[in-house]
């Protein structure tokens, strides 16, 4: 049944196709499997898979140890994003930001490069560089931009370590600089900071890199660093002293104004340097000194052998502090320690208590202002004092000096029980002035200042009157006597006129006409001078011709 169906659509095939009969059938095609071919296709992913692998190895290669690091707050970090740099080449990458089990902090697990690893040593440090403003200026201004970034300071240690503690601030010197590090001990930290210059004949040598509390309490210890060559001028006797903002002393030696630099005043600093004549050799790495307040402090010599002296006084100590210089011939010997107050007699008394170091060592030999010995005994006995005055009118310091005053009463030295010599003092000038002062005000006082002055208003009085009754009198001469004067005098010249005229008619009468004549001339003119001098001069009529000075003959 299937045969004949399939013959009678072959036969209706050829129909369709007009395909002759005598054609005979073709052969049906045979299936035959080919070999499997690659196709082009599969190359496309297995380019990418050989490049991903070579990048794994590469990155496996290029890996170097991670790190742990501790930073007190993440700001600005963030993990796959921040890198670590070294002088601005990136070293390595946060790979993960992790908070502590405290809270107290957060760690940042850095991954290194390979070539980085040496970095992964125990001295090495790491801080975060965010913009900053401070004394020493401002930094990280290429974050704005950027982004925050780890910066590293790779140690030299040959240790290796992978944890470690970031820093807070940036470190102010960094490993690889040359130098020397020294320590100083101050009283407090003043005005210094991180990065407060360190000065040497007012150059730039160095910086303060660190300071903490000393385990006391009772100082503070400063790390500073010395860069080289500078850190050659450092020997084992130099002095460290306060260079910081402007250094303004009022006291009884004056006013003075000290300061190292612009900056210094700004951000403070230290400056350093050493004795004249000083022979010490280079002071090692890592030697401590003593920060000194001032210049004058640090440079001064050593005194030695100090002898404490007592003084008492019986008037104010107002402007005398402690510090304040004790004063020989100009030479500062010692300085006042403490001052007190003192009743004795029963509470009956009041006295001031002065106690004092001086140190004759200051001067030549010293053994001659030694309180304890022969000679100065014999000093005091010859009228030396110790005697408060006036350092400078300005700020009002007092000092106490001593002097020799011929006039004191004889007085000696005292030996306290304790070691220390009383020596006797003398009264202050100012009081002595005071003194002369009331005595002027009381003589003045009794000067009879209100009879005086009865006495002058009186005389006044009588001047007035006197000076009214010359007026009237010379204004009845200028309008009587001058005019009469003056007809007189015409008169007169009339008459000479008329004489000389007779007198030219016969000559022995006229000679002696002629000396009438003078004579009458003369006349005439001692009353022409008359009349000038009245007019120029009436009082001259009641008080008379003044005396005319006498030319000098030079």
């Amino acid at each position: 049944m299937t045969n004949d169906n399939s013959d009678n659509g072959k036969a209706e095939l050829h129909a369709q196709v007009n395909v002759p009969d005598n054609i005979s059938e073709l052969p049906e095609p045979v299936k035959k499997r080919s070999k499997l071919k690659p196709s082009l296709i599969w190359l496309i992913p297995l380019i990418a898979l050989l490049i991903a692998l070579s990048l794994a190895i590469k990155a496996f290669l290029n890996t170097g140890p991670t790190v742990e690091v501790s930073f007190r707050t993440a700001e600005g970090l963030e993990a796959g994003k921040t890198v670590i740099r070294y002088k601005h080449v990136n070293i390595g990458l946060v790979r993960e930001l992790e908070l502590s089990e405290d809270r107290s902090h957060v760690v940042a697990k850095i991954e290194l490069r390979r070539d980085a690893s040496n970095f992964a040593v125990k001295d090495s440090r790491f801080w975060v560089v965010r913009p900053r403003v401070g004394s020493g200026g401002v930094s990280g201004l290429d974050t704005l931009l950027s982004g925050a970034y780890i910066e590293v300071d790779g140690g030299r240690s040959d240790q290796k370590q992978k944890e470690f503690q970031g820093l807070e601030t940036p470190p102010v010197i960094s490993s690889d600089v040359p130098g020397k590090v020294f320590f100083l001990k101050a009283e407090d930290l003043g005005s210094l900071d991180y990065g407060s210059p360190i000065y040497y004949r007012r150059i730039n040598v160095g910086q303060v890199t660190a300071y903490q509390l000393a385990k006391d309490g009772k100082s503070v210890e400063l790390q500073t660093f010395i860069r080289s060559p500078y850190d050659k001028f450092v020997t084992s006797d130099a002095r460290f002293w306060q260079a910081s903002g402007v250094d303004v002393s009022l006291n009884a030696s004056g006013f003075s104004l000290n300061t190292q630099s612009l900056a210094s005043i700004v951000s403070g600093g230290i400056a350093f340097g050493y004795p004249e004549k000083s022979s010490a050799g280079l002071a090692p790495d890592r030697s401590r000194f003593e920060l000194f307040d001032s210049e004058k402090l640090a440079l001064k010599a050593p005194d030695i052998n100090p002898r404490r002296v007592i003084m008492y006084f019986t008037e104010s100590l107002r402007g005398l502090s402690v510090g304040a210089p004790i004063d020989f011939m100009g030479v500062d010997i010692g300085n006042v320690k403490a001052i007190n107050t003192e009743f004795h007699h029963n509470y009956t008394q009041i006295r001031m208590r002065v106690e004092a170091e001086v140190y004759p060592s200051r001067i030549a030999d010293g053994h001659e202002l030694d309180p304890h010995g022969v000679i100065f005994k014999n000093f005091v006995e010859r009228g030396w004092r110790a005697q408060m005055r006036t350092g400078n009118l300005l700020t009002g310091q007092n000092y106490i000096a001593f002097d020799v005053f011929p006039k004191a009463k004889f007085a000696t030295t005292v030996q306290h029980s304790n070691g220390s010599v009383e020596i006797p003092t003398t009264a202050t000038e100012l009081k002595g002035l005071q003194a002369q002062v009331a005595q002027i005000a009381d003589n003045v006082t009794k000067f009879p200042l209100v009879e005086i002055g009865q006495d002058v208003r009186t005389t006044l009085a009588t001047l007035n009157t006197t000076v009214l009754s010359t007026k009237k009198l010379i204004e009845q001469l200028d309008g009587k006597v001058a005019p009469n004067l003056q007809a007189t005098l015409d008169d007169v010249r009339k008459t000479v006129q008329s004489t000389e005229t007779v007198l030219a008619s016969d000559a022995p009468v006229q000679q002696d006409l002629r000396k009438a004549l003078q004579q009458i001339t003369r006349a005439a003119a001692s009353l022409q001078l008359m009349s000038d001098q009245i007019e120029q001069h009436p009082e001259s009529l009641i008080r008379g011709k003044t005396a005319e000075p006498k030319k000098n003959d030079n």
